[in-house]
Formats: structure tokens, C-alpha cells, sequence
């Protein structure tokens, strides 16, 4: 029995190779945040939930754009993962158990392609700014009750930068790691973070 959302992700993917005519690169993004809150008091809906579409999401898409990627000359695939998917991430444990799973999808594909000749490498942003970011930390506040502007600030403290990533930023080095100019860059994990060292 084929899966509803897997069905729909082979008509977006059928309907979106007729009008591109091929594909050279997949982004993979799929994701949400996800719950707030300590591991004991996560609802497993919520977990199944988010690693249904951070995680499982990714692979729905890139089992269907691999046969596409292999008549490309210059094929690559960005699995969107997070810092949290290196560093962890206290209570968004769903969230960063997801996207260590990402890096994991992106380096074993990175092998298993490569003969292919098709790249896959996985993005880390750090803290971006937006209003997804936003609720993030808002939730964050709020379970640690505290303001946001110090949920906010103490965030932005674990970066050496002390500043947001921006979503340009992100683009940037996909559209890098996506030209031939990475031609040789494949199966690994690129931060774009500030140096970010922990995850508050």
C-alpha cells in the first residue's frame, strides 16, 4: 500500500521534472521545528510527527530525484540538516534527533552516489533570523521561563559572531556547493553558523 504523502511527493516530483525538463541539483528542506519541552513530557504524536517530516520527508524526496540526478553532468543534492544535528539540542530533542539522522542520510547517500557521480552534502545553519527563529526561541523562553530578549541574547551568545545567519547566506553556499566549482565537494556536513559552539 503506497504511502499518502509519498504519493503526493511523486506527483510534485513528476509534475515538477516535465516543466524543469531534468534536475541537476535537489535541496532537500524539508522540516518544521518541531515540540518544546522535556524529553518526558514530549507527546510521541508530536516526535513520530517531526521525524515523519524532518527526516523521513528528506528521503521521500531524494529516492525519487536520484534517477533524474544520474543523467545530469553536474548533479548534487543539499540535505537541509542543523547545528543541532552536530551539537544537540536541550529540549528539542525530536528536532535535533531528526537531523543528526539527516547527516547520517547525507554522508551513507554521499558513498552509495558517488559512483554516480552525483555530490551530496548537508547544510548546517546555525541561528537564522526570521520569524521561524523567532517562535523558536520564543518556545525556548518560555519553557525556561525567561523573557525573549534573554532567551535571544544568551542564543546569540554561543556564536563568536554574535550575530544571525541570514537566509541569503544559506542560498549563497548552496548555489556554491551546487556549480562545478564543488565538483570534488561531496558527503560532507557544512556549517554556515557564526561558530556557533553549543545551542542554548
Amino acid at each position: 500500500m503506497t504511502c499518502p504523502i509519498a504519493a503526493r511527493v511523486a506527483r510534485f516530483f513528476e509534475e515538477g521534472i516535465a516543466k524543469l525538463g531534468g534536475l541537476d541539483c535537489l535541496v532537500n528542506n524539508a522540516g518544521i521545528a518541531g515540540p518544546t519541552g522535556k524529553v518526558e513530557a514530549i507527546d510521541p504524536a508530536d516526535w513520530d510527527r517531526c521525524i515523519a517530516i524532518d527526516l523521513t520527508g528528506q528521503f521521500n524526496c531524494v529516492r525519487l530525484a536520484v534517477p533524474h540526478l544520474r543523467k545530469s553532468r553536474n548533479a548534487s543534492v543539499m540535505n537541509v540538516s542543523s547545528l543541532a544535528g552536530r551539537l544537540g539540542f536541550a529540549l528539542r530533542t525530536p528536532y535535533a534527533a531528526a537531523k543528526w539522522g539527516v547527516i547520517g542520510l547525507t554522508k551513507s547517500l554521499a558513498i552509495e552516489l558517488g559512483d554516480d557521480g552525483i555530490r551530496v552534502n548537508a547544510l548546517l545553519p546555525g541561528v537564522v533570523s526570521g520569524d521561524r527563529q523567532k517562535r523558536v526561541l520564543t518556545a525556548k523562553a518560555a519553557a525556561r521561563g525567561i523573557r525573549f530578549e534573554e532567551m535571544e541574547s544568551l542564543a546569540l551568545s554561543f556564536t563568536s559572531l554574535k550575530e544571525y545567519v541570514t537566509p541569503q547566506q544559506l542560498a549563497d553556499l548552496v548555489v556554491f556547493i551546487a556549480s562545478p566549482l564543488s565538483r570534488t565537494t561531496s558527503g560532507q556536513a557544512l556549517s554556515v553558523c557564526g561558530d556557533t559552539n553549543m545551542l542554548g
